[in-house]
């Protein structure tokens, strides 16, 4: 099942928000991917990145699990897999 949502906010370098809820959560965080906290070494970084990759842009999710309150998803983003 894929489902397409837009990025309202990038919150570290492997989670964002979506403006409508995905299974139940508006957070998701990328599948397979495990960036530095915004504190630690290398976060603000790792969050910049993934805000210019897909910030404001309508993304594709594959969703695969939950961690915590989030949704864990396969991400693409112009068709590219985010990593």
């Amino acid at each position: 099942m894929t489902i397409r949502r837009t990025v309202k906010r990038v919150v570290d370098g492997d989670t964002f928000q979506t403006y409508r809820k995905v299974n139940g959560s508006n957070y998701v965080r990328i599948a397979e991917k495990n960036a530095p906290e915004r504190h630690q070494f290398g976060g603000s970084q790792a969050t910049s990145n993934l805000r210019r990759q897909i910030q404001g842009k309508t993304v594709t999710l594959q969703p695969v699990g939950r961690s915590y309150s989030r949704v864990v998803a396969k991400v693409r983003c112009d068709r590219r897999l985010i990593r």
